[in-house]
């Protein structure tokens, strides 16, 4: 699994750091996406999908076997 995210169109709205705070977090001066882990441990999985489900402006795309899921 990869996690990637556009910061270009990330709105802040912070469902992502909330949801999975061991893969995203947020800039301080206007809440865009940090991503803290592009591959993250298996046991964090589960949370990153739930935050690309959950991402109102559909910035986190989940990437497995070279197929895009979001």
């Amino acid at each position: 699994m990869k996690v990637t995210v556009d910061e270009d169109k990330c709105i802040g709205a912070g469902q992502c750091a909330f949801t999975a705070p061991q893969v995203f977090d947020q800039r301080d001066e206007d809440g865009v996406v940090i991503l803290l882990a592009e591959i993250p441990p298996a046991a964090d999985e589960p949370a990153a999908r739930d935050a690309a489900t959950l991402c109102p402006a559909g910035v986190i795309k989940i990437l497995d076997d070279d197929v895009e899921n979001r």
